[in-house]
């Protein structure tokens, strides 16, 4: 068992350990918010970390009747805080990174990491691996509690790290990272978008390199990775613009997109958002502030607004960015989005990813970000 921890990656990180075990021979699954992801299942979940019974319930699932013999798990830190992961033996432990995300949950930064240190301190097997982001500022406190208890650890980075990513380049395909595994220099072609999913990546080689699989194997595999659904998720070109779908829904999260976007796009960057209800709304103005600095054209718009006024949330929105433009129904301004693109933008719909439905109320009404684009797509292109 693997079990990964941290503000934004997890998602992606567990799938791509997933799809190199794989390519090395291995039976493995992913647990996370996408479901469970493996050979012969695909099964959609609605929790980051299951509860601890339907937990072990999967678990016996994916070893007896499955033959599953490796898996990734998505540690929550609502996960973690309330004991759901207690009772397995984690063998890798890894923290991608940390930046403000359920202080409606935690109330503080300071405790919302030290819920999260749990993996840590007290969950991975004393005779087990944890593979810590060697760029973040947490990294020594990490360090400290797993040298105290005597625990092996495996960094990854930019610099100075067991697996670096020393560049990152763009291209047709996705991008090139250039990385040093254990020393040797390698130039490794992966068909994602954006140098936060190359670190990513190498967080997943990290973890699979902790587990002794040989270094060379291991990137002969990464050209081979598929991106996560929801995850910077292309919706193809649409008059010479591009349009993407991304879970962003979290300051940093939507920063790293609407920078890696930034950096490719040849016309205007055009960023469409919300922001849920009965959440922190502390970073909502946060959002706000980022996306009229980062993009061209801000559109913001509902998401999950849960049983506050919708637009209210937009409002707290709004006074960081006045220039944006404020359309309450998700598909219309999704519509309206897609009706701005010219030859050379790029569209990103953040905010819900992969999610099958819209929170209104009490109710969770049938909405999917990529399923409307398409639908979208193709009627303005009849």
């Amino acid at each position: 068992i693997a079990a990964i921890t941290g503000t934004s990656g997890k998602t992606s990180v567990v799938q791509f350990t997933r799809q190199i075990w794989q390519a090395l021979g291995h039976r493995a699954a992913a647990i996370g918010t996408l479901g469970i992801i493996g050979d012969g299942i695909e099964r959609y979940g609605s929790l980051t970390t299951p509860d601890c019974i339907s937990l072990h319930q999967d678990l016996q699932m994916l070893v007896k009747d499955k033959g599953m013999d490796r898996v990734a798990i998505e540690a929550s830190s609502h996960g973690l805080d309330q004991y759901r992961l207690d009772g397995l033996s984690i063998r890798y432990a890894a923290f991608t990174n940390l930046s403000r995300d359920h202080l409606d949950y935690h109330k503080d930064m300071g405790t919302y990491f030290k819920t999260k240190q749990r993996l840590f301190s007290e969950l991975l097997s004393k005779d087990g691996i944890a593979v810590l982001n060697k760029d973040i500022p947490e990294y020594e406190m990490l360090a400290g509690i797993l040298r105290a208890r005597g625990v092996r650890m495996v960094s990854f980075g930019t610099k100075d790290a067991d697996l670096c990513l020393l560049s990152s380049k763009e291209d047709a395909q996705g991008q090139v990272l250039q990385m040093s595994v254990q020393g040797k220099k390698s130039s490794v072609p992966v068909p994602l978008v954006g140098a936060f999913q190359g670190m990513n990546v190498v967080c997943a080689a990290a973890i699979v390199l902790a587990g002794g699989e040989d270094a060379q194997k291991i990137i002969t595999a990464l050209p081979r990775l598929s991106g996560v659904r929801g995850r910077m998720e292309s919706m193809g070109d649409f008059n010479g613009a591009r349009i993407y779908v991304d879970y962003a829904h979290k300051p940093d999260a939507l920063e790293n997109v609407l920078r890696a976007l930034r950096a490719s796009t040849r016309g205007r960057l055009i960023a469409l958002f919300g922001c849920g209800g009965g959440r922190d709304a502390g970073k909502r103005p946060m959002m706000g502030e980022i996306a009229a600095r980062l993009a061209d054209l801000v559109i913001v718009t509902d998401d999950n607004p849960r049983m506050e006024d919708p637009a209210a949330i937009r409002r707290e929105i709004m006074k960081a960015c006045p220039g944006g433009l404020e359309i309450g129904g998700r598909e219309e301004a999704i519509a309206y989005g897609i009706a701005q693109l010219k030859p050379g933008d790029t569209l990103v719909i953040a905010g819900k990813g992969h999610e099958p439905g819209q929170i209104v109320g009490n109710k969770t009404l049938p909405f999917d970000d990529a399923e409307v684009a398409r639908r979208l797509m193709r009627s303005r292109a009849a």
